[in-house]
């Protein structure tokens, strides 16, 4: 029993199959020191529009709550425009993870207005209000490409409450919790609204988990240890029954299932006996399976908890 089953009390189990989520491949405009997939513009793993055929299929079938759509950069995946067309037209709620600076790619400056006709919903990486912060996690001159792509989005009615939601993501600088989302959230709006005029719905707060890039940096510093021991003493209990990965199902680029992206990043396929991948897929058994853990899900249940949709706690 690995330390984050201990912390449960033992194997963690789905409850319900609401999310899909779909990562439509690894190449990214940036590479972010934070990235537990170690994303980056050398990366040449993309879905192919077959794959993608094949998940909206999918989709139809099971009708999932959201299909949530992430990468990389998915603005980069050149088949990116007819799978999400598909699946709007086929009624599905549509959300894109964006960096926002990858729409302002070439061949890419067309998906703001393409993503508000389809009512796309964005989630877009916003690390911190200040210049220097985002510069520094996300390389130079991503902060003011940011906030350019942030007004043009708002010049189309995202983030005014409209029905185009646009939620922004925080994620810590250094080896630290995030701070409350609530109040973290008020400080956002009143910074970016008196700075840029800039609004949005919601922010998200996401730990930054112990893999990827993030670690890496951890251990060349000797704070790894150190990290563990605060996830491990900052558990909270009431972060379980949220878990995002007992609520979806992850798609890899290639077309391989995982409980969520950070198995994904570690290469930790789905317990024996559910589907591995998409030909394989079975609702009953998606539903019903065992969860895949090690330590790194202790970054899900610290303090107040940690998901693709922001804080589980409070």
């Amino acid at each position: 029993m690995n330390s984050f089953d201990a912390k449960v009390g033992g194997p963690l189990h789905a409850a319900d199959l609401d999310i899909l989520q779909v990562n439509v491949g690894l190449r990214c405009n940036q590479a972010c020191i934070h990235c537990h997939l170690e994303c980056s513009p050398a990366r040449d793993e993309v879905m192919s529009a077959e794959t993608m055929h094949r998940i909206a299929d999918l989709a139809d079938a099971i009708r999932p709550k959201l299909v949530d759509i992430t990468g990389g950069a998915p603005e980069l995946n050149p088949n990116l425009r007819g799978f999400v067309a598909a699946l709007a037209d086929a009624g599905h709620t549509v959300q894109v993870r964006t960096n926002l600076s990858a729409m302002e790619e070439p061949g890419c400056g067309d998906y703001p207005e393409f993503f508000a006709e389809k009512g796309v919903g964005l989630v877009a990486s916003m690390p911190c209000y200040l210049e220097e912060n985002v510069d520094r996690m996300r390389g130079e001159h991503c902060y003011a490409s940011s906030i350019r792509m942030l007004k043009r989005l708002n010049g189309l009615g995202y983030g005014r409450g409209e029905g185009l939601t646009l939620d922004l993501v925080f994620n810590p600088g250094g080896p630290a919790l995030p701070p409350g989302q609530a109040c973290l959230e008020q400080d956002y709006k009143r910074e970016m609204a008196s700075r840029h005029g800039v609004v949005f719905d919601r922010l998200l707060t996401i730990t930054n988990l112990p893999i990827g890039r993030f670690m890496k940096t951890l251990k060349s510093e000797g704070g790894d240890a150190e990290y563990m021991h605060l996830l491990d003493s900052s558990f909270n209990p009431a972060t379980v029954s949220g878990l995002m990965c007992r609520h979806q199902v992850n798609v890899g680029w290639d077309g391989r299932l995982y409980d969520c992206d950070f198995n994904q990043a570690l290469g930790l396929p789905l317990a024996d006996g559910a589907p591995s991948s998409l030909d394989e897929f079975d609702l009953t058994a998606m539903v019903e399976r065992v969860i895949v853990t090690g330590p790194h899900c202790l970054g899900c249940t610290a303090g107040a908890g940690s998901s693709c949709g922001g804080a589980l706690d409070g």
